[in-house]
């Protein structure tokens, strides 16, 4: 039997690029939504013609019109939406729900991955507003998923290393900084930085892996679970200086988010969670999910150290 053939939604953003790449490597039959609605876009419409050179195939459908996204979802095994969760950029995550009723009429769909990718929503009922707006959006996602009983996997690939390292996890910067850097409270809280790379990859791993199938994978890569003082430190021994040092309090940091627009502090209030309050490692993985390194031992994720090269 070949393997299974996917259809990625979302792929010329900012992860989906390097999903429909990931898909390509690992020798899957790549299907891009190529959505009507893009218009003149060309940087897009060059994006596409790249991944056509490079053997996928484009699907042109649209979110206005069902019986085109039924069409398109009833030719592969498996979907994965990459769709814009993200409020600085653009935020569509229940834009999915038409794609959960084009699923429901494609018996063939053995799998759907929506756009998940971050912090686990399921756990974070008790979020502050504005940006617990994400989460909640995301569980209306999954919610009509297992009513529709749609065979899912959920992925968990908690910060992505382009937005937090680049600025040393400050709100703001994706620049690190070789004077100065702020630290959020006492800089100690870990959280987890994943190269979007290496989110792609695992994620394509686990499309066809029964283990994953019906559950939460979680991406943790062990070098990569660090504190902000943590990355700091290892951007010192990069260059070759210290940085001066300041911090701000969660006080401090609630009431300059105020002052921001709407989508800014959507941003930062998960920031406030990671930061803050450590809600990514502040966990274990239990029964009903699966960690990513330790099913894939073969793939080697970018390490902070790593990563953070390219900077210097």
């Amino acid at each position: 039997m070949g393997k299974n053939k996917v259809l990625i939604i979302g792929g010329t953003g900012y992860l989906g690029k390097r999903l429909v790449r990931a898909s390509l490597r690992l020798g899957y039959q790549t299907y891009v939504l190529q959505r009507q609605e893009m218009g003149v876009d060309i940087e897009k419409v060059e994006l596409l013609l790249s991944f056509k050179r490079e053997g996928a195939h484009l699907v042109c459908a649209s979110f206005n019109d069902h019986n085109s996204l039924v069409e398109a979802v009833k030719l592969v095994d498996v979907v994965i939406s990459a769709i814009s969760g993200v409020h600085i950029r653009s935020h569509h995550i229940l834009l999915q729900l038409k794609l959960v009723h084009a699923i429901k009429e494609a018996p063939n769909v053995k799998r759907f991955l929506p756009s998940e990718f971050g912090t686990d929503p399921a756990r974070m009922k008790n979020a502050m507003e504005p940006g617990r707006v994400t989460f909640d959006d995301k569980m209306v996602v999954r919610k009509a998923i297992e009513e529709a009983k749609i065979p899912f996997t959920y992925i968990s690939a908690n910060c992505f290393a382009g937005y937090f390292l680049g600025g040393l996890c400050q709100p703001g910067f994706i620049l690190p900084s070789k004077h100065h850097v702020s630290l959020l409270g006492d800089g100690n809280q870990k959280a987890i930085y994943v190269d979007e790379d290496d989110i792609a990859m695992y994620t394509m791993k686990t499309i066809d892996d029964p283990r994953t199938l019906n559950k939460t994978v979680y991406i943790r890569p062990p070098k990569n679970i660090l504190s902000q003082r943590e990355v700091v430190e290892i951007w010192e021994k990069l260059i070759g200086k210290e940085l001066t040092k300041s911090s701000i309090s969660d006080q401090e940091f609630l009431a300059n988010m105020k002052g921001q627009g709407y989508a800014e502090q959507v941003g930062l209030t998960h920031y406030y969670h990671v930061c803050f309050e450590g809600c990514l490692a502040n966990f274990e993985i239990g029964d009903g999910a699966e960690e990513a390194c330790s099913l894939y031992p073969e793939v080697s994720y970018t390490s902070v150290e790593e990563y953070m090269k390219r900077y210097v």
